[in-house]
């Protein structure tokens, strides 16, 4: 696996965590449980350690704007599709230029002539 691949790899790792670090916050009770509040501490432990790690190979900007886009569309859908939070268009609309910044963030400026 190429340095490349393997910081794809541990981006990926460090969106997923988020994600479910996020997910599960609600199970803490406001950190009065202590098996969810250590799961959820632990997630975004992982995240970031995951994270840092593919900084090693990936511009911050890429990477950044991938994780926190990535994480936040998907905990809203999550949300709304499971967690029986609201949904309308409006948030439709926020998730689509969520994921539309995120692209533009990332476009390939042509190299100069």
């Amino acid at each position: 696996m190429s340095d490349r691949q393997r910081a794809w790899a541990f981006l990926a790792a460090a969106i997923t965590c988020e994600i479910l670090a996020t997910v599960s916050l609600g199970s803490t009770e406001q950190f009065s449980r202590p098996l969810p509040t250590v799961a959820v501490l632990l997630g975004y432990a992982t995240s970031f350690a995951c994270l840092a790690e593919a900084l090693r190979s990936l511009p911050v900007s890429l990477a950044y704007a991938l994780w926190s886009g990535i994480g936040t569309a998907t905990v809203a859908v999550i949300g709304m599709t499971f967690l029986g939070e609201e949904s309308s268009a409006i948030k439709v609309l926020g998730l689509t230029l969520i994921i539309a910044g995120v692209v533009i963030l990332n476009l390939r400026q042509p190299a100069p002539e």
